[in-house]
């Protein structure tokens, strides 16, 4: 007797809504198992003190220009790790599902999303934050947080921004990714 396979945590988020997404934004979030993405990333950090001590905190990557990005996932229906390497330099979250919302482990920071699907975009709204797990922060602050998710040139594309009040900009990254063989066939193109 097969069982059907479990629903991945952005399928468990999003419901139906799930299969109306982009080709590779759905592709991205059917992962279960392991896969490898790699593609081009251009990260700006915000320059001054506060936000680089906000952006070490959460152990996020320095400024670069068109870099070699990879990301590694292991998922399961209850968890997902994104091990990141932007031009060398590693980042990792943990995600989970509950409650309704998305969760991301980074760093100190436990951030809570609602997902937004549209046929175009996937977009993440902050609905919470706590630190060290512990602390509620005024979600408040974090409203100049946004990620948009859209397929672009059939790839995977992505935009993360963070700003803080009395902060500023503490990170924008943006990018594409293609599955490790699609991405080194390109490459050979």
């Amino acid at each position: 007797m097969s069982h059907a396979p479990q629903a991945t945590l952005f399928q468990q988020a999003l419901g139906a809504a799930f299969f109306n997404l982009p080709e590779a934004v759905r592709r991205l979030h059917a992962v279960r198992g392991t896969a490898r993405y790699a593609g081009v990333a251009t990260v700006e950090r915000g320059r001054n003190l506060l936000a680089r001590l906000c952006a070490r905190m959460a152990g996020l990557p320095t400024s670069m220009h068109d870099a070699p990005i990879t990301v590694a996932f292991v998922a399961d229906a209850k968890r997902e790790t994104w091990r990141r390497t932007f031009g060398g330099r590693r980042m990792q979250t943990r995600l989970a599902f509950k409650g309704g919302l998305l969760r991301e482990r980074l760093g100190p920071l436990h951030f809570r999303y609602r997902l937004h699907p549209g046929s175009d975009a996937l977009w993440w709204q902050v609905a919470g934050v706590r630190a060290l797990g512990l602390v509620p922060l005024p979600v408040g602050w974090f409203e100049g947080v946004r990620c948009r998710e859209r397929e672009q040139d059939g790839r995977y594309e992505f935009l993360v921004e963070a700003r803080l009040p009395l902060v500023g900009l503490v990170i924008r990254y943006e990018g594409w990714l293609l599955p490790v063989d699609d991405a080194d066939a390109e490459a050979d193109a």
